[in-house]
């Protein structure tokens, strides 16, 4: 729930562009996502799907976990902390659709940036504190970094797809 409210709100409050502005309106029958909008999902899906999988299926291992109970618990929260981390860094490359640079004019956007910001703090209360309550458990400062960086590693994946023609 936190993930759609505020990321559909963050992107939301992106102010048009001028090239948009002038593009002629998609009729009736045109399609709500288009083949650029298509090549993204579908590529951010994919990537998203190896990470979460590689997790899922070595992650004990690329980890150092044991195999007793409380690991699993601290799978689980490595897998849901990278797929968070996968979904704002992806929040960060839909600002454009087709531009590579999708940092200019980032801090022009307060809203966008305080929603990405609310959405990190969240996600630290909820794996920090909240552990009974969102079947979490803390994680260490490594843990944090890979969770981190899988989701940033995304980032130069979104730029590769978008230098594919469409």
């Amino acid at each position: 729930m936190i993930m759609d409210t505020l990321g559909a709100l963050a992107l939301a409050t992106e102010p048009p562009s001028d090239e948009l502005m002038k593009r002629q309106p998609v009729g009736r029958k045109g399609s709500i996502v288009s083949n650029v909008m298509w090549r993204n999902i579908i590529g951010q899906a994919m990537y998203q799907f190896v990470v979460i999988w590689h997790l899922q299926t070595r992650g004990k291992l690329a980890f150092g976990l044991s195999d007793d109970p409380g690991s699993d618990l601290i799978l689980n929260t490595l897998i849901f902390n990278s797929f968070v981390f996968c979904q704002v860094f992806n929040e960060i490359s839909s600002r454009e659709m087709e531009k590579i640079n999708v940092f200019a004019g980032i801090l022009n956007n307060y809203v966008f940036v305080a929603v990405l910001s609310a959405t990190v703090l969240f996600q630290i209360v909820i794996i920090e504190f909240l552990g009974t309550f969102a079947n979490t458990t803390p994680l260490t400062l490594n843990q944090w970094f890979v969770s981190i960086l899988f989701g940033f590693l995304g980032m130069p994946i979104a730029a590769a797809l978008k230098m594919i023609p469409m």
